[in-house]
């Protein structure tokens, strides 16, 4: 059977890049709109003394298509040839929809214009989308160019994939000498927050997590609302083979209420400030750090609590070899930020900027004893300006470097094996053996022999031919889905 008629048929459907660009358009239609659900309302601290509420609410957010404006001020549709010889980028501009409230009555609502968006060769926004092969000559394009890059200043530009620890995954990890370690991270929208558990020599576990530092799980589960023994006991496990938890229980019988676990825990952190803002202040880090892809609502601290529990119960059984530990370096516990994700992170950061110096525009303004419109105060450059300088230098929020690289055009396969790039956030100065070591599960995922010799070897890697990646699934939407098939959450 000859096999080149499958990869033809293979191809004739699918591109190199296809997963790349998917991931670029579900940016666009759904990842922006996320970030401003996150950023939705903004609120003066300085407004005039004649009104009680001023508020500002930033609705949808559209890309148009990539255009150009000249400089009598007429725009026009740009192609990316004429971007790549004119050395101007080809991007497209993102208008919101803005209202402002005074007193909870509508002052004003209008669309504006918010910044321009680096727009990703091929992909729907795109103006070479869906062209024929006759189509793309005329407009000076090469018809086997798979696209999936950018053009910034007139430089063609590639966003790297970048490996990552799956986020949300609680996995325990032998470190060879029997100790176990077990981190998780806790990942939704804005935050990424490292949780770790630990068993000290006394016998009692605890956790850790941003400001709150090995603090005993019995604790935290208290603090959460899980108060009684038995529901502890009953919510890790019945079984005989957890009765080293007693010795945890017996070290806290003291605590009997919440808040009393509250309070223990904002001394313990060092929080000095009077009785009622201190259990304030540590109920918010319960709620807004603790586990916060379960949830930030103060009544689903039970779920947080059970949630803690479950993962206790994996790492005793770890620790007693009932369970194997967990391999970080299996692709089931990787994943593969592509420049969706990564642009969504650079936007996040930067639009939260934008809605800094708007407030800062209008307090400066209020000051002066002016009520100024919030269509004048919007500066759209800062927006673009922010996002082409990390895309033009590589620089990316989070201290990365090398994100964004001039793509290499030595020859086709060079473009594509460059396209197809997948690369570590680990240092290539340390060693990380088992980082750089082939593991069976790269097999159909990532090529075993297209990785640099020397310092990066094993960190640089590349995707194989026939690989294609799924993108990022709302939990919600599963959940809700399981639902329907009769199933039910345990506890």
């Amino acid at each position: 059977m000859d096999r080149s008629i499958l990869v033809k048929k293979y191809f004739e459907e699918k591109k190199f890049v296809d997963s790349n660009i998917k991931s670029f358009d579900y940016l666009l239609e759904r990842g922006l709109q996320e970030v401003i659900e996150e950023n939705k309302e903004a609120e003066p601290t300085i407004i005039p003394h004649n009104i009680e509420k001023f508020k500002i609410r930033f609705g949808r957010i559209t890309i148009g298509k990539p255009e150009i404006t000249e400089a009598d001020g007429s725009k026009r549709p740009i192609y990316p040839v004429e971007a790549r010889l004119r050395k101007i980028s080809y991007h497209a501009p993102i208008y919101l929809e803005v209202s402002t409230y005074v007193n909870d009555v509508q002052r004003e609502n209008f669309v504006t214009e918010v910044g321009k968006m680096p727009i990703m060769l091929k992909s729907k926004h795109c103006h070479l989308d869906g062209l024929k092969r006759d189509d793309l000559v005329k407009h000076g394009e090469d018809p086997t160019d798979p696209g999936g890059y950018f053009i910034i200043n007139g430089t063609e530009r590639v966003i790297v994939n970048v490996e990552d620890l799956a986020g949300n995954m609680f996995m325990v990890e032998d470190d060879g000498s029997g100790h176990f370690n077990a981190r998780f991270f806790a990942s939704k929208g804005s935050y990424k927050i490292p949780h770790e558990f630990e068993k000290k020599k006394d016998g009692l576990y605890y956790m850790s997590f941003t400001r709150v530092k090995e603090m005993p799980i019995v604790i935290v589960l208290k603090a959460l609302g899980l108060v009684k023994d038995e529901e502890i006991m009953k919510a890790v496990s019945m079984d005989k083979q957890y009765e080293e938890i007693f010795v945890n229980l017996y070290e806290f019988v003291d605590i009997k209420t919440q808040d009393d676990a509250i309070d223990y825990i904002a001394k313990r952190v060092g929080i000095a400030q009077a009785k009622e803002i201190r259990m304030e202040r540590t109920k918010e880090i319960l709620d807004k750090y603790l586990l916060p892809n379960v949830s930030v609502d103060t009544a689903d601290r039970l779920v947080k609590a059970r949630s803690i529990c479950k993962m206790l119960k994996k790492y005793i059984d770890v620790s007693n070899g009932a369970r194997s530990p967990d391999d970080k370096d299996h692709y089931m516990n990787k994943r593969l930020r592509m420049s969706g994700d990564l642009l969504l992170d650079l936007f996040r950061v930067n639009f939260k900027v934008l809605v800094g110096d708007i407030l800062y525009n209008f307090q400066r303004i209020i000051k002066r004893g002016k009520l100024p419109s919030i269509r004048v105060i919007i500066r759209d450059k800062l927006l673009t300006s922010r996002l082409y300088s990390s895309m033009a230098t590589g620089e990316w929020v989070g201290g990365r470097q090398g994100v964004s690289q001039r793509m290499s055009r030595t020859n086709y396969l060079d473009m594509i094996s460059h396209l197809q790039r997948v690369v570590s956030p680990l240092s290539s100065s340390q060693e990380n053996f088992e980082a750089r070591a082939l593991h069976c599960t790269h097999i159909g995922r990532l090529c075993p022999i297209e990785t640099p010799e020397g310092t990066n070897i094993g960190l640089r890697k590349n995707m194989a031919m026939l690989c294609s990646l799924s993108q990022a699934v709302d939990e919600q939407e599963v959940l809700e889905k399981l639902k329907t098939l009769n199933l039910r959450e345990t506890v």
